[in-house]
Formats: C-alpha cells, sequence, structure tokens
C-alpha cells in the first residue's frame, strides 16, 4: 500500500485522558486496573474504567445519541488537539472528503440495558425516550461523531470483535486508495457494559486479577474501556523529519471456532505476513511488536507460536492490555496508538502485569529505550477476524 500519514492521534483509557498519561504509564510499567465497581456488576473480576464518562454532557442538538459509548467518543475527541486538527483536514479538503471509519463492538448496548430496566410493568414495552438508532445501534457512534464534526463524506463502523478499530485503518486506506475521499478519521470507542462483564464471565474467560498476558500464570482478560482516534491523511512531497506513517496492513479469517483461535495461529500468522507484504517489509524491519495478548491461556499461547514462526525470538514484543484492560472493539485503535507513542518517543513498552512469561519471545517486562522505526501492532477478534498494522517512520 502507498503509506498514509498520520497526522494526529490520541487515546483516552483508563490511564488517562489523552497520549501524556498513558505515555507515563507505558514508561512505568503502569496499570490503570482496578476490582470491578462498575453499575450493578457483581463479579470478581478487575476492570479499566475511564474516570468522569457519565459527567460528559453531549451537546443539546445530539441529545438522541446520548449513551455511555458516545460520552466516552466526545471525551477522547476532544484531547490532544484532535478535534482540531480534524476542523482543519476538513477546511483543506472539504467537509464530503472527510470519511470516518470507527469500530466497535456493543456500542451503546448499555443504553438498552438500563433501558429494559424501565420497561412498562403490563405490557413489557420500553420507555418512549429510550432511542436505539441514536445509541444501541452499531452504527451509532459513527453517526455521532460525522454529526459532532459536520462532516459529510462516507462512514463506516466495523463490529468485528476485537480486531474492529485496527480494521478501520485498512478501510480507509483502501477508500482513500480509490480517490473516494482525501483524509479519514479512524478508531474505536467501546464503553463498559453488563453484556460484556457477564458474557465474558459467563464463557469462564475473565481473570479474578488484574490481567497477565503471556504470563505463565494467565488465566483470563479483565475488560476495559477506551477511546482512540487517529486522522489519516495522503503522505505530502516534504515530510516533516517526526512524521509517522501507516505503512501496511493485513487482515485474515481463521475460519476455525466462533470464539477460540486456530491452535497454531494460522490466521494471525496470515494477517501479519500480509502487513509485512502490505509495506514491502521482512520479519527483520519490525524493532517492536505489540501482542494482541489478551491473557487467556489459548488465545496468548496461539499468538505466541505465529509470532515465534514469523520473527523467531529477535522482536522485542509485548502485550500493553494488563496497563488499559482489553478495550474490546477499541483495542485495535488504542494500541495503533501505543504504536505511535513508542516510535515518537524511542521506547518498547513494558507488559504491565506479566512476571514469568511464557518462554520463546523477547518478552519486554520493563520498558526499554531505543530507537524504533518500524511497529507492528496485532488486533485479533472472535469468529477469527484477525487485523495486523504497521506503522514507522519514512524509509
Amino acid at each position: 500500500m502507498h503509506p498514509l500519514l498520520i497526522s494526529s492521534y490520541t487515546a483516552t483509557t483508563c490511564l488517562g485522558r489523552g497520549r501524556e498519561p498513558l505515555r507515563e504509564a507505558l514508561l512505568a510499567g503502569a496499570s490503570g486496573l482496578k476490582p470491578c465497581d462498575f453499575e450493578t456488576v457483581v463479579l470478581p473480576t478487575w476492570i479499566g474504567e475511564v474516570a468522569g464518562t457519565d459527567e460528559e454532557k453531549l451537546p443539546a442538538a445530539l441529545a438522541r445519541f446520548d449513551c455511555r459509548n458516545n460520552r466516552l467518543a466526545q471525551l477522547g475527541l476532544v484531547q490532544d488537539g484532535f478535534a482540531d486538527a480534524v476542523r482543519a483536514a476538513a477546511a483543506r479538503y472539504g467537509n464530503d472528503r472527510i470519511g470516518v471509519f470507527l469500530g466497535t463492538s456493543t456500542s451503546g448496548i448499555l443504553e438498552t440495558e438500563l433501558a429494559y430496566r424501565r420497561r412498562d410493568p403490563q405490557t413489557g414495552a420500553l420507555p418512549q425516550d429510550f432511542d436505539y438508532a441514536g445509541s444501541h445501534n452499531t452504527f451509532s457512534v459513527g453517526a455521532f461523531v460525522q454529526a459532532w464534526f459536520g462532516l459529510k463524506g462516507p462512514a463506516v463502523v466495523v463490529s468485528s470483535a476485537c480486531s474492529s478499530s485496527a480494521k478501520v485503518f485498512a478501510a480507509a486506506a483502501r477508500m482513500m486508495a480509490a480517490g473516494l475521499i482525501d483524509a479519514a478519521l479512524v478508531g474505536g470507542v467501546d464503553s463498559l457494559c453488563l453484556t460484556t462483564l457477564y458474557g465474558f464471565n459467563s464463557l469462564e474467560l475473565t481473570s479474578s486479577h488484574a490481567c497477565r498476558p503471556f504470563d505463565r500464570a494467565r488465566d483470563g482478560i479483565s475488560i476495559g474501556e477506551a477511546a482512540a482516534f487517529a486522522l489519516l491523511e495522503r503522505t505530502p512531497d516534504a515530510l516533516p523529519p517526526d512524521a509517522i506513517l501507516l505503512l501496511g496492513s493485513g487482515e485474515s479469517s481463521d475460519a476455525y471456532h466462533m470464539s477460540s483461535p486456530h491452535p497454531e495461529g494460522r490466521g494471525a500468522r496470515h494477517a501479519m505476513a500480509a502487513a509485512l507484504a502490505s509495506a514491502g517489509l521482512a520479519p527483520q524491519d519490525i524493532d517492536y511488536i505489540n501482542l494482541h495478548g489478551t491473557a487467556t491461556p489459548s488465545n496468548d499461547a496461539a499468538e505466541g507460536r505465529a509470532v515465534t514462526d514469523l520473527f523467531g525470538n529477535a522482536a522485542p514484543c509485548s502485550s500493553t492490555k494488563g496497563a488499559t484492560g482489553h478495550t474490546l472493539g477499541a483495542a485495535g485503535g488504542v494500541e495503533a496508538v501505543i504504536a505511535a507513542l513508542a516510535i515518537r518517543d524511542g521506547i518498547l513498552p513494558a507488559g504491565a502485569g506479566t512476571n514469568d512469561p511464557e518462554p520463546g519471545l523477547d518478552y519486554v517486562l520493563a520498558t526499554r529505550r531505543r530507537s524504533v522505526r518500524r511497529v507492528l501492532s496485532n488486533s485479533f477478534g472472535f469468529g477469527g477476524t484477525n487485523c495486523s498494522l504497521i506503522l514507522g517512520r519514512a524509509a
């Protein structure tokens, strides 16, 4: 693919609002996870909650979009000058030439959960003020962000489980290559809700501890929430020296099982190999791998096999979900921002929560300082929907 400029990027997670608290936590190997105290949930698990989300107020004109997911989206959009960068791009290219490509898994399903508590006791009807299209519908966050900026270009929401907000980078790149848009707002938003917390618990995939990706003692995920965004633009002839680019992307489908990866990591390997081919790179050109690393026994084992098969133990790697939690549909976007920070600041982020990693990988237990030119970021979801992104400096 032709490289694209990542001209602005931001992430809001349980570690804080915007890039700086995320960067500081990565440097320190710190975690934002805490014992679950969300809503009415009573489960022995840990979560990554973004403080202040419930207090966020949407503009009155966009009241129909009110839900936790869209409040979190707005909270994320106003960090790191990102909203100003999007508005400047719209002024350069036109509102109809900016695409919106976002990923989510459950969107605003919490709003439906709350509405069910207020059903009519006689008829079972949902309350009249409940707006499914504005809140719960998967496209809600895309429609909200587009309306929030007044953008008129194509808008797409991808819901492919935990690869959702990585796949949007690839989708946007294809639409830009086709000449349909000149820039794209990409990323992902996923918020805490009862469905995911109780759902993953019912699958016996949540841990009673803060998650420990790739640790020999790992026993499940810690669910988090986040809003992460990036602005993709065509690469100008004269690049600034600190420019960070989307160099390549690779997608695959395991077609193996609805909730388990292929045990040999075949789909994961195909996605990583496709990303390398897309970027015109070899495995030895990658300086750091941000692993999907959910901390479930089978997922980490499959990804580890795929990585060692393709890279051996030559590429330093870690999962940052011990810091942020698994933010599900927002994970790919969050970890693309982490990849950009690794390149910008020359850091290999520590895998928070991991003490005794599985052998065979160069797993980063304490953050390392070194020059980083290219990062591979993995996002693998239920149903075998896999996506790998490569971010880096210009050659």
